[in-house]
């Protein structure tokens, strides 16, 4: 009996090769991790683990007329790992086959029966063997469970009793604990493979991360001989390499670690492999040191991974990856080649698309600043002209407001203002109008210190104008316009508010939407304001028909 246990347990040597192909085998791992698989890839896996079985019975020991064997082993692990139709599938193919097999003697269909039982058994623990913390355990206990059920099963069915009785005698102690182990062997092995495999992943994600994290300051200021160069040597501080390369489409951009001496900034690409890389916009692999095509015998660099970078649909350079042996540039080297130049590809495309945003925010700026309305020009001019002879002074201070005016208003815009000297443009703006409409407008201006925050230019330019010439203007009455700036918990309010004559409120709540009650001065300010602090910072516009309208917004707090 202990040399059988022992003959069982020498097995194990294929039963580690089984596991060991298991884990490297990505279908395999596929259906462990209970991804979607095909028919075809269920149907392979299936056969995989029913062939486990079969190998199990052609390797058995006769005992009495029948088999000592490692069968259960593919079947009760393909149930387990596979899923219960795995389990199920092989267990009938592997008992099938030991049934019809000219070997074995009187159990032949008891040795079927078990195997079959052994599969459904699999197939019923496979739920609770995926929740079970100690899967190795698990598999080897109700391994050993299965084989028992097994024996008595032999006893049961299997004739002369007599017979069958001595069998179990013989081999129940040692398939029960073989096999056990065996089971428990085979899940070991592959999770301990898997979880290697996993945290090799995990690690080079996690440095991937690191990397992409540290260079992001960098590649969205764009892809410039700086930014390369910051971004190679957070790279080849990260990773175990012996060079790191970026080029553009015609030349070398920046060159760290070995071989600095001769891979300089602004050396041609030559006919080589980078040339491949840009033309079909895929990954290259230098295996040995003359496919990195290098004219200097002394080059320390004998193998690269070459990934392009791609910003928009345009491929703008690449990235280079060198070790200083030959045949070392592995399977994971080129996955996290890959990975950087995804993630450096994002970050140039971001800093393109920032970079567009800008100019079409200064471009809409340039057009609310030619909407200027020239007659305001026009009307402050005249306004201007009739009091030179009445009052001069007047006249005087007037010029001087409308070119302070314009002086800043028509000079390139920055991003942001203090909301201080937005507040002063408005105020010279309205001392003009406030001439012109004479006893007719009054201004209130905010009370108390002005917060010290910025805002996009030309922010209030646009709501005082319609205040004054659609609100006030339109009223024969005149009226008061009220420009108010109030600290909250959310941030800064401000608020234009004008008594005049007014609207009904569903053509206020249009004018901030596309069509022809829409207005172009204020979805501009509305759109800027979302754009730089998100949607609950766009205007809000409410109004009443001869009451006025009232026009807010609010600065988040920084």
């Amino acid at each position: 009996m202990f040399d059988l246990l022992i003959n069982l347990v020498n097995q194990g040597g294929m039963i580690a090769f089984f596991s060991f192909v298991f884990s490297k085998v990505r279908l395999f791992r596929r259906i462990s991790s209970q991804s979607r698989v095909s028919f075809r890839d269920r149907a392979l896996v299936v056969l995989f683990f029913a062939g486990i079985g079969i190998v199990g019975t052609y390797t058995g020991v006769p005992v009495r007329g029948a088999l000592a064997n490692t069968r259960v082993v593919g079947v009760f692990v393909g149930g387990l790992l596979g899923g219960p139709v795995v389990g199920i599938l092989a267990g009938i193919i592997a008992g099938v086959h030991r049934w019809a097999i000219d070997i074995g003697g009187f159990t032949a269909f008891s040795c079927m029966l078990s195997t079959v039982v052994e599969g459904i058994l699999s197939a019923l623990l496979w739920r609770a063997f995926q929740k079970s913390a100690n899967k190795w355990l698990f598999a080897a206990l109700f391994g050993a469970a299965a084989e028992v059920a097994q024996m008595f099963i032999i006893l049961l069915t299997a004739r002369p009793f007599s017979e069958a009785v001595e069998l179990v005698r013989l081999i129940g102690v040692p398939m029960v604990v073989g096999n056990g182990i065996a089971i428990g062997m085979f899940i070991a092995i592959a999770n301990s493979l898997f979880r290697e495999k996993e945290a090799i992943a995990a690690r080079h994600a996690q440095k991937v991360l690191r990397i992409a994290q540290e260079s992001l300051p960098f590649f969205r200021k764009g892809f410039t001989e700086a930014t390369a160069r910051e971004t190679a040597k957070i790279i080849l501080h990260q990773l175990n390499l012996a060079a790191v390369s970026f080029t553009g489409t015609e030349a070398c951009l920046v060159h760290e670690g070995m071989g600095s001496d001769h891979h300089f900034t602004g050396r041609p690409l030559s006919r080589s492999l980078t040339r491949r890389a840009l033309r079909e916009e895929r990954f290259q692999v230098a295996r040995v040191k003359s496919d990195i095509d290098c004219a200097d015998p002394a080059c320390p660099l004998k193998s690269a991974v070459i990934v392009p970078l791609i910003s928009g649909d345009k491929t703008i350079g690449t990235l280079k990856l060198y070790r200083s042996r030959e045949y070392a540039i592995t399977r994971v080297d080129e996955e996290v080649a890959a990975g950087l130049a995804s993630l450096f590809s994002l970050q140039l495309e971001i800093s393109r698309l920032e970079e567009q945003s800008r100019l079409l925010n200064r471009a809409e700026l340039k057009a609310l600043q030619s909407q200027i309305n020239p007659h305001f020009l026009f009307n402050a001019l005249n306004t201007v002209s009739s009091f030179i002879r009445t009052k001069p002074e007047k006249a005087r201070e007037l010029l001087l407001d409308l070119s302070d005016y314009y002086r800043c208003r028509l000079h390139e815009p920055d991003a942001f203002i203090p909301l201080a000297r937005e507040l002063e443009h408005i105020r010279t703006y309205l001392e003009i109008e406030k001439a012109r409409f004479d006893d007719r407008l009054t201004v209130r201006y905010p009370e108390g210190d002005i917060p010290a925050i910025t805002v996009p230019p030309l922010i209030l330019q646009p709501l005082v104008e319609n205040a004054v010439k659609h609100g006030i203007g339109n009223s024969v009455k005149g009226g008061v316009v009220t420009i108010a700036v109030e600290r909250k918990k959310e941030g800064t309010h401000i608020r234009v508010e004008d008594d005049g004559v007014g609207m009904e409120s569903r053509k206020a709540a249009a004018l901030l939407h596309e069509g022809k009650c829409a207005s172009i001065g204020l979805m501009n300010v509305h759109s800027r304001l979302v754009n730089a602090y998100g949607p609950s910072a766009g205007l809000k516009i409410s109004s009443k028909k001869d009451r006025g309208t009232t026009v807010c917004m609010t600065i988040p707090s920084a």
